[in-house]
């Protein structure tokens, strides 16, 4: 899984993406990797073998096809970051846990009555993350004068209710929260929570078309028409900025909108 550093300005930094197959995941690995100076790694997680093994192959980076939401794939990408992060040579860790689902958004809170459908949601969208994160910073530890930043991919769903979106609102909610957690544990680490806004993805497109809610329904069709909707690798830029810049608040949930 190691892959040679460009001319980027990053040197020495070990650089995880989950759910980097396609969508936002993708544009930000396709931003990130020239930013990786020598001596670094660019390590992608997906479920989509095929069109992950494409971006790693454009990008000259690692890959590890992995369900996170299985136990197997959990295990295959945790041995993944612990035999990349055992090299002692790199000076930074950067982890950005953007894999996640929106669960089915035809059901209305009432509907979610099946206890394996629920666990199964919130271990992918939940578990995984906090699992794959601990793992990441264990295996990379406190190294003195490196530096170690989490993102968590968020949302507006963190903040806000959306009908139809149960499991969707609660696991970014979870997430949220679970990240301010670490940063007040870890006060040497850099945290931050990014709501890309509302991306022109296949997530979007499932959005409009199969939400339960007809009045949400109708406004992520309306947004589609109006143009109102991010191209990713916009979103993904702003991202960039805010981790170059480096100034954010560990902890913080900033959306694309305040930047």
């Amino acid at each position: 899984i190691r892959s040679g550093g460009g001319p980027g300005p990053w040197a020495g930094t070990a650089c995880v993406v989950t759910g980097a197959s396609r969508g936002f995941g993708r544009s930000l690995a396709r931003l990130l990797a020239p930013q990786l100076g020598p001596g670094s790694v660019l390590l992608l997680l997906a479920r989509s073998e095929d069109a992950l093994g494409e971006l790693a192959s454009e990008l000259r980076s690692g890959c590890v096809p992995a369900d996170l939401g299985s136990e197997e794939g959990m295990r295959r990408a945790s041995a993944a970051l612990r035999e990349l992060l055992q090299d002692s040579s790199f000076g930074r860790l950067l982890l950005i846990n953007n894999a996640g689902s929106l669960g089915d958004i035809s059901k209305s809170f009432q509907d979610l009555s099946d206890l394996q459908e629920i666990n199964t949601y919130f271990s992918f969208n939940i578990s995984s993350a906090l699992c794959l994160t601990s793992t990441a910073l264990r295996a990379f530890g406190a190294r003195p004068g490196c530096s170690r930043t989490v993102v968590n991919i968020s949302s507006l769903c963190a903040r806000e209710p959306f009908p139809s979106w149960a499991l969707y609102c609660a696991a970014k909610a979870a997430r949220d929260m679970m990240f301010r957690v670490l940063a007040v544990e870890e006060p040497g680490l850099r945290v931050l929570s990014y709501a890309p806004g509302p991306l022109d993805t296949d997530m979007q497109l499932l959005a409009r078309t199969r939400t339960g809610d007809l009045g949400m329904r109708q406004k992520f069709q309306r947004m589609q028409e109006q143009g109102q909707l991010i191209n990713s690798s916009v979103s993904a830029q702003k991202l960039l900025q805010l981790l170059q810049e480096d100034s954010f608040p560990s902890g913080a949930h900033v959306d694309f909108y305040d930047i």
